[in-house]
């Protein structure tokens, strides 16, 4: 297949050496606001960079991997389903509601593929807490406890453009709730904090969060994350059910030291950020977009997965707001799996 790579940031590198390296990719066309660092990154995985993203298009690849900026997402995903062509888009479709759903409607319309690129649905310990609470391994679910948390801030341009915490970080955790448990998430009650860099104050935003969220039968969650988080970079999971309790990210390389008498002492090599920690997630998640191109599988993360996660967000953001409980229909929008035509108030 011949595909087009839009974007050589840190996350468009790796997936430029992915798909590179990857048997059913005969051509790899690279992408970027920038030519030389598309040139650059073309060059080091064998590809061919494109003189402008117009001119990827042009050529009329089999399909598109978008990895640029957030704020151009929701315009090459609408481009993509338009011209005929399957768009694998790292999250989020856009920063706000309205451009989300503008984007899947469109998508919908022109019978477009479009893949989402929640990572943590291909990583191994997160497949395997679902398969257990699927099978009924651990009872009666009744508890989940979710973090993500980073080593060090970003820079400060980046984020007044993230969307913020919740929708940037958080956003992947509520997808990991909906994805293990089976259950869709109704109630929110956020808080934020700022106890570091005023960039992050000053761009509305918390570099501290938490939220305690309530799914479908009663379930009981909290998320957290944090942007300083100086002991490495952490993803975990717990979910404590009548019968039994597991962890996810919870090995040996984990950024968590016990202090209780005889533990072993904290690891050498934590984990120092997200691609070291779900690198095979990422490799994985491009695979199957390939097979899905090919017609072989179905989409593992359509477009609406990305919406019904950033409606989550989108509560949080109100509810640190507002000091209150929010439901998540109070947001303005009820979307169906497979329905995305329509805002209910």
């Amino acid at each position: 297949m011949r595909i087009g790579l839009i974007g050589a940031g840190r996350i468009g590198s790796f997936h430029a050496a992915t798909l590179a390296a990857h048997p059913d990719v005969g051509e790899l066309t690279v992408a970027d606001t920038d030519p030389v660092r598309a040139r650059q990154v073309a060059t080091a995985v064998g590809g061919r960079a494109a003189l402008s993203v117009d001119a990827l298009f042009e050529a009329a690849p089999d399909a598109v991997v978008i990895a640029s900026a957030t704020a151009a997402h929701a315009a090459l995903i609408t481009r993509a389903a338009r011209a005929g062509v399957p768009a694998f888009c790292e999250k989020p479709v856009a920063l706000d509601l309205a451009g989300t759903v503008a984007a899947l409607r469109t998508v919908r319309a022109a019978g477009g593929v479009l893949q989402i690129g929640f990572q943590r649905r291909f990583d191994a310990g997160y497949r395997a807490a679902r398969e257990a609470v699927r099978a009924g391994r651990l009872g009666r679910l009744h508890t989940v406890r979710a973090v993500t948390s980073d080593p060090a801030p970003p820079p400060a341009a980046y984020v007044p453009q993230s969307g913020g915490l919740y929708r940037d970080c958080l956003i992947h955790d509520f997808d990991m709730l909906r994805w293990v448990t089976g259950r869709e998430i109704t109630e929110v009650y956020a808080a934020g904090a700022n106890g570091g860099a005023d960039f992050f104050r000053a761009a509305g935003d918390a570099d501290t969060a938490a939220a305690l969220l309530t799914l479908e039968g009663g379930l009981l969650a909290t998320a957290t994350a944090t942007r300083y988080n100086g002991a490495g970079y952490d993803v975990r999971m717990e979910l404590a059910g009548s019968d039994d309790q597991i962890g996810v990210g919870t090995g040996p390389r984990a950024p968590l030291r016990s202090v209780e008498p005889g533990a072993p002492p904290a690891t050498a090599a934590p984990w120092p950020g997200f691609l070291d920690r779900f690198a095979p997630a990422y490799r994985a998640e491009l695979a199957a977009f390939l097979r899905v191109v090919r017609g072989t599988d179905p989409n593992p993360c359509e477009g609406h997965e990305a919406l019904r996660a950033l409606l989550v967000a989108e509560a949080c953001e109100i509810s640190r707001r507002e000091h209150r409980p929010v439901a998540v229909d109070e947001v303005g929008m009820r979307v169906h799996e497979d329905d995305v035509s329509g805002v209910v108030a």
